[in-house]
Formats: C-alpha cells, structure tokens, sequence
C-alpha cells in the first residue's frame, strides 16, 4: 500500500459570475503521506481555504468550479465522486475543522447530540444508542472536556471549549486525513498552544494525517513536517520544516514572511512588513505573480513564469535561483 494518502495534481479552482472570473487555484501540486502534517502558508486570499474546501468537495454550488486536476485519495479520483459517495467520505476518511467553531456548531442542539450526529451518519446507525453514547463520552474526554457537558449548548462554552468540540467531531470516525483550517485564529495565545498541542498528540496517537492551514508561521513551526508557501493561488515554495526556516534559499515572499515574525531576542523590535498587496485574482499579473510587490524584481519576472527550481527536496518558484542552477550540480528544473 503506497504511503501516499492524498495527492493533488494540476489542481485548478475559478469563482465564476456573470460579471468576472475569480482564479483562486492555479495549478497547485502536493501530497500529504500518512501520519505527515503538511503546513499550507499564505496571506488572505492566497487559495488556501479554496484548496481545503475543494478537497473536500464542499465549493459554493453556483460559482465554485473545480476547472481541472485531480484528487486523489486511497487512490481514487475525488471528483469522479457523487454527492452521496462524498457524504460517505466526509467525517469518515477525510474531516475538517473550519475555521470559526463559533460558527461550526448548531446553537439550538447538544453538543453531545451534535458528536453523536456524526457517528450515525458514518454507520454507527448499526450501533445501539449505548455503544454510541460510550463513543461521545470517549472523545469529549480526548479533548479535554468533562462528560457531563454533553448535554450542554454551544453558547455555554468558551471559544477554546468550542474548538476543541469541533476537533472531537472531526475525529468522531477516526479519518485518515484531517484538515484543519486556521483552528487557532479565534483564540487567545494560551488555548492556542493548548489546542496546537491536544492535535499534534492525537496525529501521533491515531498516525492521522493533516493539512494545517494558516497565515501564521509561528504555528506552522510547532506541528508541521513539511510546508506550502502559496501566493495568489499558487505554492510558490514547499520543503521540509527545516528547509522553510533554517534553509539560506528562499523566496522572496517566504523571505518577507518569516522577516514578519515577531522576535524579542532582536534589537529592534520594529517588524518588516511586506509592501503592497495580494494581486487581485480576477486580472492576475504576467509573469510571476509576486513581483509587483517584490524588491528583487528582475525584468524576466515580469513577463515570463519561473518555473521551480529545486535544491534537494526543496521547490522554490523564483529566478533568483537561475545563476544558482549553473553554478551548483544540486539544483535542478521541475515544471
């Protein structure tokens, strides 16, 4: 059996209206192996959710079109799936934990109820109503929340207890692949870490893969074995955890990035922001999306696409790294 768990190929994603075309996705490739955390880097409107929600094949029905590639999980092509077969897939061998868990729940059901949902949509329905009330009580004790508040209702939790609900939903069906995307963003630094933890601990209990979506390197760092930079619908660079931070090539983007971290061991304790804006995506620039806005624009930059140049297992989307090529027997061309 291939270690491989999910492959994305020549993914394309557009947001189409009567007025304009949005191309949220152009072109993307990764795989996630099992038991791997993959890191999906990027400013708001990088592609980053599209990317997740297109996995997952959840894409708003009237605009959001999936135009070309493949997805590939267990070895079999997602978008040749039907609705019902992909309500079979969902919860069970692929999860998701959105963004807002304010938002995630039902506020009028049970939190315990809500869990117990997903058991029975996932042939749990064979299960008496003990064997899944055992099941809701187990997971709220995996992320850390006493049993006798299932019978509570979202507005009675914190923002952190919320999260660590929509987790327990997530891996209510124990799935191969989770995808959680930015799980952190609404909470305060210290559930943060605590959430960040409680998931990297059940990756390792379960051998669960996970796409781990955010804008935030800092996080990327605690729980990521590789990483995705992506810009304006592309990954514009990828590589191991060391590669992205220890590595002395880099993209001027991730450059900009990683300058963006806040760090008090510094003299100075001003940031380096990256000027300008994300292009937008309905009138997206020639050559490298980047260069607009990047301080080491050579002219070929402007008009032709870079392809990727490789050093190892490290991609790097950038001609800066073309004198490199003739110089070191390392690197190497990839399309």
């Amino acid at each position: 059996m291939s270690d491989k768990l999910l492959i994305i190929d020549n993914l394309h994603v557009v947001y189409e209206t009567d007025e304009e075309v949005v191309r949220a996705v152009n072109g993307i490739n990764f795989e996630v192996k099992r038991g791997e955390t993959l890191g999906i880097v990027g400013e708001t409107g990088a592609g980053k959710t599209t990317t997740a929600l297109s996995i997952m094949k959840l894409l708003p029905e009237r605009t959001g079109k999936i135009i070309k590639g493949k997805i590939i999980v267990h070895g079999e092509n997602l978008l040749e799936k039907s609705e019902p077969e992909m309500r079979r897939i969902r919860g069970d061998k692929v999860s998701m934990i959105f963004q807002d868990p304010m938002t995630s729940l039902n506020p009028v059901l049970k939190v315990g109820d809500q869990i117990a949902e997903v058991l029975e949509l996932h042939n749990w329905d064979k299960k008496s109503k003990k064997q899944i009330e055992e099941r809701v009580v187990e997971l709220l004790t995996l992320v850390g929340i006493p049993s006798s508040r299932k019978g509570n209702y979202p507005h009675e939790f914190s923002g952190g207890m919320k999260q660590r609900i929509v987790i327990a939903m997530a891996l209510a069906c124990n799935p191969e692949l989770i995808i959680a995307d930015e799980p952190t963003t609404a909470l305060d630094v210290t559930i943060q870490a605590q959430v960040l933890e409680m998931m990297d601990d059940l990756k390792q209990k379960f051998n669960t893969a996970m796409i781990l979506i955010s804008h935030d390197l800092g996080v990327i760092a605690q729980v990521c074995d590789t990483v995705a930079i992506m810009y304006a619908g592309e990954i514009i660079e990828y590589g191991t955890i060391y590669e992205i931070f220890e590595s002395k090539n880099h993209h001027p983007y991730t450059t900009g990035l990683i300058r963006s971290i806040p760090n008090i061991e510094k003299e100075t304790n001003r940031l380096s922001p990256i000027g300008g804006l994300m292009p937008d995506p309905t009138d997206l620039p020639q050559g490298c999306k980047f260069h607009p806005r990047c301080k080491e624009c050579m002219e070929i930059c402007q008009t032709v696409e870079p392809p990727y140049y490789v050093f190892g297992k490290h991609k790097i989307k950038c001609y800066l790294y073309l004198n490199d090529l003739i110089k070191q027997s390392n690197v190497r061309i990839s399309s």
